[in-house]
């Protein structure tokens, strides 16, 4: 791909990043990420790959927005109270780079979600809330043999992970947290209660995270899961294994 003059404006802060360069710039553009859910950790992620020029960019949601959200969802105003959260966001990411394509899926992950739902697609984002969805997205990821990034936060923690369980040696996320439900009492945001920063912490690190996946930068993250404890403030990282019994990636290779 060849970038236009403005192009390389906005993208200069990137280009002459040895790591990323003109190449990488070029693979952004020309890269489709798909979130599940534009909520807490989903508005920063979007902001970030929109500015970065990631050229296409899919959100999963069936919200519209509330009052409560705006302690933490930093694409919406009180103007877009009662608006579904896909078309503020899509409204959001336009204005931030109006040369990005935005695809609004108005609707819920579930077991009847197709395959194709990842068509094109080259890196996941999941900033749900919930073990059903995660674990959906995560056997669809495996399927395509897409990249996963997993974010998710409760209270001042939040973790993140980097799936390709498709991959030798490589978990997935199923791997990570067992055949995981959600019990009829669990706890969310709503009365546990949750750090609006943390959101946007973890929401820039799976930007991040996904744009390492698509240009290669640093070091693979693939099998680490990192911890963030913003109490003390500390973040460490810890290797996750991948389950030989495992019932979604268990036997799977590259």
């Amino acid at each position: 791909m060849t970038l236009s003059d403005q192009q390389l404006d906005r993208y200069a802060r990137h280009i002459v990043l040895r790591d990323i360069g003109g190449a990488g710039q070029s693979k952004l553009l020309s890269s489709h990420v798909l979130l599940i859910g534009a909520g807490g950790i989903g508005c920063p992620a979007i902001q970030y790959l929109a500015a970065a020029g990631v050229g296409t960019i899919s959100v999963v949601d069936d919200d519209v927005v509330a009052l409560s959200n705006l302690q933490r969802q930093i694409l919406y105003s009180d103007h877009d109270i009662g608006t579904a959260k896909v078309e503020a966001a899509g409204a959001a990411a336009a204005r931030l780079n109006p040369d990005i394509t935005f695809i609004a899926l108005r609707q819920r992950i579930g077991k009847d979600t197709r395959a194709d739902i990842l068509a094109g697609v080259d890196v996941v984002i999941d900033g749900s809330d919930n073990f059903t969805t995660r674990l959906i997205v995560n056997d669809l990821c495996l399927a395509a043999k897409v990249p996963l990034v997993s974010a998710a936060i409760g209270q001042f923690h939040g973790q993140i992970g980097t799936f390709t369980g498709w991959q030798a040696d490589a978990p997935c996320y199923r791997c990570f947290v067992g055949d995981a439900h959600d019990p009829d009492d669990c706890d969310d945001c709503a009365t546990q209660g949750v750090l609006g920063a943390m959101c946007g912490l973890m929401g820039s690190f799976a930007a991040m995270e996904a744009i390492r996946a698509l240009t290669g930068f640093g070091e693979p993250q693939q099998g680490r899961l990192h911890l963030f404890d913003g109490l003390t403030p500390s973040m460490r990282w810890i290797k996750l294994p991948k389950d030989p019994a495992c019932s979604s990636c268990g036997g799977l290779t590259a």
